[in-house]
């Protein structure tokens, strides 16, 4: 039934690129060239370790333990893949992967194909990658397979009673290294034994991110004549139309959003919603910055940097599908607030439980807990130290697999 579902999956792609949905026609045209590129890249008597993301979520979370494979173990080569093609577009010129391609769909067939070619020595699936027919095969050949930031919960297919077939899949890992004593009691009533409690390599990410963060001149151009500024990152509209109001009426407060789509109808509608001067991070010049209410960041990548230039910060999501990545502010020591969809985000509960991170629920909730960080200073930086203590208190997750791993 498995296979089934995956050749049904297989035949709705193809479906949905005829008529024209884009995601779907750059995964068969990234499929189409999967062997090819096994083919032509990977080297006969080369030792490879494969890792497996879903997305760019998931390959942020993986990046620590790739890199620390590069730097500590230069016998071995990389191999990344992807499910997503946003993950896919985001990291195929990544450079510390020595190939990057799309993972083939989960059928017998290309399972045997993909590990004849690879024939990895480790194999790495981060966070919530369970392809049953791979996982099956690479417990046939005895390759060294394991879990990267997992985390689970009881609702999920394993812990239902119907969920034996998928049971027989987590048996298949040499080793699942989980982010919480939670995870791990699922993971045992069912039998799993293999398990370790090491955190999520995602701090050891946004820790590395910090420390390399880029200068931006036109960001501290537009930070310098000494007004707060709030970051809002990964935004969309249901969160601006929360925290848009509050700084209209606020001018000792000074707006940087980075919106989640960046196409033109969404910095109008940004442009549109804020009172005062807004200018777009890839038009504006020094002195139109300096002179700007809102910089707008009109493009992708330096949202992880632009957050050390703010007081306080806003990650965007939770009034839609969930939030998006809180640790990549907290990092800085800044509070960070958030919406209410964000109860299946571990680091988001943990920053509410440590003051550093604010849920909100309202226009008016927001604004309330922004009049108490106007009026006490002391409340923002205690907020702050509070985030980026819960951060530099959580790291380290990589080296605790490596220890484990014996490497």
């Amino acid at each position: 039934m498995y296979t089934l579902g995956i050749y049904i999956y297989i035949a709705i792609i193809k479906l949905v690129a005829l008529f024209g949905h884009r995601k779907a026609k750059y995964m068969l045209e990234g499929h189409k060239e999967i062997f090819s590129t096994l083919k032509e890249k990977i080297k006969d008597g080369t030792d490879y370790i494969w890792f497996h993301a879903s997305s760019l979520g998931e390959f942020e979370q993986g990046r620590p333990m790739i890199e620390k494979f590069r730097a500590e173990h230069p016998e071995y080569r990389v191999v990344l893949t992807f499910f997503s093609p946003s993950g896919y577009r985001s990291a195929r010129n990544y450079q510390q992967a020595d190939v990057v391609c799309y993972l083939p769909f989960d059928t017998p067939c290309n399972v045997k194909r993909f590990l004849n070619i690879v024939q990895p020595k480790m194999v790495f699936f981060v966070k919530y990658e369970f392809w049953l027919n791979f996982l099956f095969a690479l417990k046939k050949r005895a390759i060294p397979t394991y879990s990267v930031s997992s985390i689970f919960r009881k609702e999920q297919v394993f812990f239902r009673w119907w969920g034996a077939y998928y049971r027989r899949a987590l048996r298949c890992f040499t080793h699942l290294f989980v982010q919480n004593e939670e995870s791990k009691e699922l993971l045992l009533s069912v039998g799993v034994k293999n398990v370790s409690v090491v955190g999520d390599t995602r701090f050891d990410r946004v820790a590395k991110i910090s420390e390399q963060a880029h200068l931006l001149p036109l960001v501290e151009a537009f930070a310098e004549d000494g007004k707060k500024i709030f970051i809002a990152g990964s935004s969309w509209g249901p969160d601006e139309e929360v925290y848009i109001p509050y700084f209209n009426a606020h001018p000792s407060w000074k707006l940087i959003i980075a919106s989640h789509e960046v196409n033109e109808e969404r910095i109008k509608s940004i442009e549109e919603q804020v009172r005062g001067y807004c200018v777009r991070y890839t038009q504006a010049t020094m002195d139109e910055v300096r002179s700007a209410k809102c910089l707008i960041i009109d493009c992708f990548g330096l949202l992880s940097s632009i957050y050390r230039y703010g007081n306080v910060a806003y990650v965007g999501g939770g009034f839609g599908v969930g939030i998006h990545n809180v640790l990549e502010a907290a990092v800085y020591g800044i509070p960070v607030f958030f919406g209410p969809n964000n109860r299946k985000f571990q680091e988001a509960q943990q920053l509410k439980a440590c003051g550093g991170g604010l849920q909100i629920t309202s226009r008016e909730e927001f604004e309330n807990k922004m009049a108490q960080f106007d009026a006490d200073a002391a409340l923002v930086k205690e907020a702050g130290e509070a985030a980026g203590n819960y951060v530099s208190q959580n790291a380290g997750a990589s080296a605790r697999i490596f220890n484990v791993l014996g490497l």
